[in-house]
């Protein structure tokens, strides 16, 4: 019972390290006071243990469930558009009830996951991108603090890659604690609360943060959270789990958190092997990564202070390496398919330039003038036979 027990511990602690810094971070970026994002945080800890613990419970599978990192990623893309809080909510809420919705309605889903991929994948790598060069601004701008954070990560990942984002994370707290002292305590809210945040509904927001939130989770997270469960055998339950992600993110959002889906990376840890040789016994492993979330969850309080004391391009660097291979496997898929590069690499380039137009953020942008690309390109090879 302990090699289960061990690998929920292990995918609970590499989880949390690996993004928290990322998800504070975008919150931040979209109008979050610091108790809003440590509430944020928090609420989005609680929904994971709580729909973590009811699904492994009650289906006896491996179902990790984690927030949405690429969401958090699309949150920290949009920093700049000075979106209020309250609007940023009402667009969370919007993706929740679509999550939900494909729950429900199995056709949604079906359309959301027949978006082409590369459209998909590159609007994500777009998000991505400017994250990812966060770690070279870094170096050149604070090298005493970022230098040591890069090569930490880069020997990790060549000897163990599972902890190597987790170490670069505590690296750069050690570099902050030595610069800031114990400055960073004062007037921090170190045990967190949940805070209400009243939701209101800009439609602006909604289709520059909440409609790439959704399809970043939907397609990012909660469909190879799916591909991991089936490649160990185990039936994943679509309906169970959008709903309750769904429903779960609903909760977190009134409190500050964007949100929960099915884990890719954990699920791997905790579905495979190295959780039980018996397959029947892997859901201990989710089962205690939920309960684990609880205790990590009152840390949201000092999370929250050492990213606020930290410099921004510290933490938005170490965002930039845990999002790293994401990013990898995005331009991968993007590029996979020649006939659809050009309408992919549109996609990527609008949605990397950080545009806003009408109010609306680059990532819906990218995804409209992408899309039109490939209906035209893709028009003009269907009619090129016949003409």
């Amino acid at each position: 019972m302990l090699q289960p027990i061990s690998a929920g511990f292990v995918a609970a602690i590499s989880g949390f390290a690996s993004s928290f810094a990322l998800v504070i971070a975008g919150l931040r970026a979209v109008g979050a006071s610091p108790a809003e994002a440590s509430s944020g945080l928090l609420a989005l800890c609680l929904a994971v243990a709580v729909v973590a613990i009811v699904g492994s419970l009650w289906l006896r599978i491996p179902l990790a469930i984690a927030w949405s990192t690429p969401g958090a990623a699309v949150l920290l893309a949009a920093h700049g558009g000075h979106v209020r809080f309250s609007d940023a909510v009402g667009a969370f809420l919007v993706s929740s009830a679509l999550i939900v919705l494909c729950g429900l309605w199995p056709a949604l889903g079906r359309a959301i996951v027949r978006i082409p991929r590369p459209l998909a994948s590159a609007m994500l790598a777009g998000v991505l991108f400017p994250i990812c060069l966060a770690p070279i601004e870094a170096v050149a701008t604070v090298p005493l603090l970022a230098a040591p954070v890069v090569i930490v990560w880069l020997v990790l990942f060549r000897l163990a890659p599972r902890w190597a984002v987790p170490a670069a994370m505590a690296v750069a707290v050690v570099a902050v604690l030595a610069s800031a002292g114990t400055g960073w305590l004062s007037g921090a809210h170190l045990l967190p609360a949940l805070v209400f945040v009243p939701p209101t509904f800009d439609p602006f927001t909604i289709l520059s943060i909440g409609l790439p939130l959704f399809i970043v989770t939907m397609a990012g997270q909660n469909v190879p959270g799916f591909t991991v469960l089936s490649t160990y055998g185990y039936a994943g339950p679509p309906r169970f789990a959008l709903v309750a992600t769904g429903l779960g993110s609903g909760a977190a959002n009134l409190f500050g958190g964007h949100a929960i889906n099915l884990g890719a990376i954990t699920a791997a840890i905790m579905s495979g092997p190295e959780a039980h040789p018996d397959p029947a016994r892997r859901w201990v492993a989710t089962l205690t990564n939920g309960i684990l979330y609880i205790p990590l969850g009152v840390a949201a309080g000092v999370a929250a202070a050492l990213v606020s004391a930290a410099p921004t391009v510290l933490i938005t660097a170490v965002a930039g390496l845990a999002v790293l291979g994401a990013l990898v496997t995005s331009v991968v898929n993007a590029m996979e398919d020649p006939a659809q590069r050009i309408s992919a690499i549109v996609t990527f380039l609008v949605v990397a330039s950080g545009v806003v137009l009408l109010g609306v953020g680059s990532a819906f942008w990218g995804l409209v003038v992408g899309a039109l690309v490939y209906a035209w390109l893709g028009w003009r090879r269907r009619t090129s036979p016949a003409e």
